[in-house]
């Protein structure tokens, strides 16, 4: 048997073919970025742990989520994923559980502990 030249149309064909299936290879990895991640809470301004007010804001930004709730109770984000939310805090200490689910039933958590110490007046 002898060796039969490779053709050079052949060898275009593939390297044509090869480029773009690497290209959609990229392309589906890019789209499927939101399904290897996963639910993400990001907390952007963490109160302090020691407080001396009653109120205090949990703000953040979540990513992949298609509910959240705090301690439990469902609360909502506007349309780019972003809360802000009130947490009364109990006399001692208080722990603040964020939870999120996406479509696909993952879920994460965030947990926070917060103190209060109501101020004393001193006469």
């Amino acid at each position: 048997m002898m060796n039969e030249p490779i053709h050079f149309r052949t060898v275009v064909k593939l390297s044509v073919l090869s480029v773009f299936l690497f290209l959609a290879l990229i392309y589906v990895s890019f789209q499927g970025r939101h399904l290897i991640i996963g639910p993400q809470i990001i907390l952007s301004e963490v109160p302090a742990k020691v407080q001396n007010q009653k109120q205090i804001f949990l703000t953040g930004k979540t990513y992949n989520i298609s509910r959240l709730w705090l301690n439990d109770r469902t609360i909502y984000t506007d349309t780019d994923g972003n809360f802000n939310e009130p947490l009364i805090l109990e006399n001692g200490y208080t722990v603040a559980t964020l939870r999120a689910v996406d479509r696909y039933g993952r879920e994460t958590t965030v947990a926070e502990g917060f103190v209060y110490q109501p101020v004393s007046f001193v006469r």
